[in-house]
């Protein structure tokens, strides 16, 4: 499957922004008063998981983003051959 340069760009983003916005996300969970409770509460739980896998996603989904710009990277530098002087 070919993936365009404009897609791959979103990809990576995706990946960053899920890097930017997850771990503070968490932050702010972590802070809030219904997190513990003589211990860790299932709503805390609950946004530790979601944080997790979206972490996961995010980090899949951006190198599925770099691998394809790399792609173009190397496709682009290929240069076709010349067929007026090829013998």
């Amino acid at each position: 499957m070919v993936v365009s340069k404009r897609v791959a760009w979103f990809l990576v983003a995706f990946g960053v922004w899920s890097w930017i916005v997850w771990p503070t996300f968490l932050k702010n969970i972590w802070a809030d008063k219904r997190s513990w409770n003589d211990g860790m509460t299932a709503f805390f739980g609950v946004h530790l998981v979601l944080t997790v896998v979206s972490l996961t996603l995010g980090t899949i989904i951006g190198v599925l983003g770099v691998r394809a710009l790399r792609s173009h990277d190397q496709h682009a530098s290929c240069s076709p051959p010349d067929l007026l002087t090829a013998k």
